[in-house]
């Protein structure tokens, strides 16, 4: 198999390409025949070495999300067979062009998704719906507030959010981030002023969930968006993890806030959601309700390249690495 390993940890000097013998599956387990693999900011955490693969995962080889081909299964595998088409969730080791996935991470590949678009999906669209519908509990007729909006969870977010029948409003840097926000059919306000054109927006009233993507940058402004008794749910920590809370208002608004992983995750919690997700957002994706975003596609080769992009500015969307047919 080819895979992208870190040979230390660093910047992107330490990526390459490199030919290993493929994994051989057993138990649960199934090889997929990867032709897209999906990157994510925990790839370039990784990479530095601030967010180390979990046990069990390929301790040098960064990727969470594939979508491809089942190759090979172990003996206790009861739901897939060679030739499935599929798409998910793996701990570690997801650039390569032979990935080991647990068959309860998989799901099955409609038939009207591209394999490009089912790269796409699994951690975005599981990750996005997992925190604000299943640990934050948006409900229709809600407000949702989804900073990052642009990039690959906060797009799937703006999309899970109105299909759930919520009000979406999405937060960002750039001008092609408004627009691109703006089409998939959220009010868009920028990031500098977002709790002030929050509370334009919405009467003083503010968001009942908000998905914060970025980090310490946003409190205490999220305190002053957020509505009585809202949720604020944090997944990403990229522009910084310590603030000062202002416990006073925390308890005026009566408001939650919650952390929320899902890579590290045991097998079976991992598993729930992969199922949620089956349930609630993949008869969307089948329709077309709702779409993958991507904003670039790079040959496995050009893997530096991808990197430097996937920590750019200005992205709408998923990076993704194209392993061949």
């Amino acid at each position: 198999m080819r895979a992208v390993v870190f040979t230390g940890a660093g910047g992107n000097e330490v990526i390459d390409l490199v030919e290993r013998p493929d994994p051989v599956p057993t138990g649960n387990d199934v090889r997929v025949r990867v032709r897209y693999a999906g990157m994510n900011p925990a790839d370039a955490q990784q990479r530095t070495g601030i967010y180390p693969a979990p046990p069990g995962s390929p301790a040098d080889i960064p990727g969470l999300e594939v979508s491809g081909v089942v190759e090979a299964i172990g003996d206790a595998v009861t739901t897939w067979q060679p030739g499935d088409r599929v798409f998910g969730l793996v701990g570690g080791g997801g650039l390569a062009d032979r990935v080991i996935v647990n068959e309860r991470h998989l799901a099955r590949v409609p038939d009207s998704l591209s394999d490009a678009d089912a790269a796409a999906a699994p951690e975005a669209y599981m990750t996005a719906h997992d925190a604000i519908r299943s640990q934050a509990g948006l409900q229709m007729g809600e407000t949702l507030l989804v900073h990052g909006a642009a990039g690959g969870v906060g797009s799937a977010a703006v999309q899970i959010g109105l299909a759930a029948g919520a009000r979406v409003i999405g937060v960002v840097r750039s001008e092609s981030s408004y627009q691109a926000v703006k089409e998939l059919g959220a009010e868009v306000v920028q990031d500098a002023t977002f709790a002030t054109e929050v509370a334009e927006l919405t009467g003083g009233r503010g968001a009942d969930v908000i998905l914060e993507l970025v980090g310490a940058p946003h409190f205490p402004g999220n305190l002053d968006a957020v509505a009585v008794r809202g949720r604020i749910i944090i997944v990403g920590v990229g522009a910084g993890s310590e603030v000062q809370i202002p416990l006073l208002r925390l308890m005026q608004k009566r408001t939650r806030v919650q952390g929320t992983v899902l890579r590290a995750r045991p097998i079976e919690q991992k598993a729930e959601a992969v199922r949620a997700f089956e349930r609630e957002v993949l008869p969307a994706l089948a329709s077309g309700r709702v779409r993958p975003v991507i904003d670039q596609i790079f040959p496995a080769e050009q893997v530096t390249s991808a990197f430097e992009r996937l920590e750019g500015k200005g992205k709408v969307g998923k990076i993704l690495l194209d392993f061949g047919a």
